[in-house]
């Protein structure tokens, strides 16, 4: 075993001692010791209950013959984060979080991990550093919000953060606004729509990583809890059989996630998640993979931002199981590669069903004929850019207009709240990349703004930084290469015109290529000054958004 380098022979009696100090018996130091990796914190709603999920884990291994041992994550609440300084804190974290598995899982040698995440980063760090490691691990994350409810409608934190642009446009009362800031979130669990968190543990299950359930069952369903102690017990039997992230992590799986992504209409983070996760295990995600499959691939599940459904409406209908049997219903999907259950996907989705075909959907009724996310290429963006296309209205998917600049997500807020954005405008958020924010912002306050405001309809947002998975509309982000990096976005000026074609995959500066040219010429991209510690450090070490915003090598 490999903790026998901590507790085996006449040279580790002093760490036996160690051992003993922490109450532990002669025979749970025989046993195998099983790591876990929790994220609990008491400011992020999805990580509130991590310790009940925890403590179901440990009763999973204590009773499959292993001896648990928790320890800590840090995590960062991207809704609380979100329209100030804190967010550029946000993406940065994925890499500490890998980073710091990492050295505990080293140096004290675990036989195996469960991982214990729920909220967006969290996620793809948590895998990227079991994919380092590649000892036995198994991930349970700790479920979706509950929606809320206003006036019989579902509400999530959407409708919170739209309730800015609606009330400062005075399209509702103090009374609504009051209603929605109370009821919107009504609940632990990550928050209840499509959004990254909830996009990320699906694609944790998808991938194989966790159980069937993992990404939708509620946050507050006793399931939940079962699922944490059946999670505790298959790690004992992923160690017998010796099955590591890099046996279930491969260009298959890969494949199986970007095109459940593409049925699902998935967060645009998983654009820079799922490639850095590849990049862990030493495999290559291309954009132009991301739009083949795209292409081929119908969009059968419309949720919030998207749609009215939530997680917890996707898990009554059968989950991502049935989904998986309906893509591969088509031939969509990889259906040997093995998973954490032991078993391949064929098997586990052998005696699965759709529960209910409004919610997923078949080819002949799908949302579109094509998935929920397209990458975007152009002279705007010769690395790519994307959208979420399943949560764009019709008559945005193509818009020409004119450019609103602004260097800053605060530039860019101060307009649409003081009402200098008008129907047609194309608004233009730069140097918020991963080097130039640094650490890649998200666009939901002024994506929300717009949508709050009635302008979903008439302006799209475009932006070397990034979106929620609860932003809607035109909004196109990871634009590549970015400001910071010489990209074309830096030298758009006020009133340039820009064409968005989404069906047709193009964005464009329609300025004459001789002016373009001429621009960048005396183009200096700025440099935003960031204080010292991980921020500057960030700065140095992070690569492109086209590919994953993972460290350099």
């Amino acid at each position: 075993m490999r903790s026998d380098q901590m507790k085996k022979g006449i040279t580790r009696i002093p760490h036996r001692s160690l051992f003993k100090a922490l109450g532990l018996t002669d025979e749970e130091i025989r046993r195998p010791m099983i790591g876990i990796v929790n994220s609990q914190n008491d400011i992020i709603p999805g990580h509130l209950h991590l310790d009940d999920i925890a403590e179901a884990v440990k009763a999973g291994v204590r009773m499959a013959g292993g001896t648990p041992f928790q320890f800590p994550a840090i995590g960062v609440c991207d809704g609380i984060a979100m329209g100030h300084e804190g967010m550029k804190y946000s993406l940065i974290s994925r890499e500490h979080i890998a980073d710091s598995v990492e050295i505990m899982a080293m140096a004290h040698p675990f036989d195996a991990l469960v991982f214990i995440p729920n909220c967006d980063k969290i996620v793809p760090g948590m895998i990227m550093a079991a994919l380092r490691l590649n000892i036995p691990s198994i991930f349970v994350s700790g479920g979706p919000m509950m929606p809320g409810y206003f006036n019989g409608k579902k509400m999530t934190v959407t409708d919170a953060f739209e309730a800015v642009g609606a009330a400062g446009a005075n399209k509702i009362s103090k009374n609504d606004v009051s209603e929605i800031e109370n009821y919107s979130c009504p609940g632990c669990g990550s928050c209840a729509g499509m959004f990254t968190a909830n996009s990320m543990n699906c694609m944790t299950e998808i991938i194989g990583l966790g159980l069937p359930g993992n990404g939708t069952v509620p946050a507050v369903n006793a399931a939940r809890i079962r699922l944490a102690k059946e999670a505790g017990m298959k790690i004992m039997e992923l160690l017998e059989k010796g099955i590591c992230p890099r046996d279930i992590v491969t260009n298959d799986s890969l494949h199986n996630a970007l095109t459940a992504d593409m049925a699902l209409g998935c967060s645009t983070n998983t654009v820079l998640h799922l490639p850095a996760i590849a990049h862990a295990a030493g495999l290559k995600i291309n954009l132009e993979d991301i739009n083949k499959i795209s292409k081929s691939t119908p969009h059968l599940v419309k949720l919030s931002p998207a749609g009215p459904d939530c997680l917890s409406d996707l898990w009554q209908a059968g989950g991502l199981p049935a989904l998986m049997k309906e893509l591969d219903e088509y031939g969509l999907v990889h259906t040997d590669c093995i998973t954490v259950t032991g078993r391949t996907v064929a098997e586990n989705i052998k005696d699965v069903f759709v529960r209910d075909s409004e919610v997923i959907r078949t080819r002949e009724n799908a949302y579109s004929p094509d998935g929920g996310l397209a990458i975007l290429w152009g002279n705007l963006a010769p690395e790519g850019a994307v959208v979420k296309k399943g949560a764009v209205l019709p008559e945005m998917m193509v818009h020409r207009g004119p450019a609103r600049v602004f260097n800053s997500e605060e530039e860019c807020i101060d307009a649409i709240m003081g009402g200098r954005i008008v129907a047609g405008d194309v608004i233009v958020v730069r140097y918020e990349g991963p080097k130039g924010g640094p650490g890649m912002r998200e666009m939901l306050a002024p994506t929300s703004a717009i949508a709050g405001m009635g302008l979903d309809n008439s302006v799209a947002l475009i932006t070397d930084g990034r979106f929620s998975g609860a932003s809607r509309g035109a909004s196109i982000g990871h634009i590549s290469p970015e400001a910071a990096a010489g990209g074309i976005i830096g030298i758009i000026e006020e009133g340039d015109m820009i064409s968005i074609d989404i069906p047709n995959n193009k964005l464009e500066l329609l300025v004459d290529e001789k002016i373009i040219s001429e621009r960048k010429a005396r183009f200096v991209p700025a440099e935003k000054p960031v204080p010292d510690g991980y921020l500057k450090r960030y700065r140095k070490m992070v690569t492109s958004a086209s590919t994953g915003a993972v460290f350099a090598d």
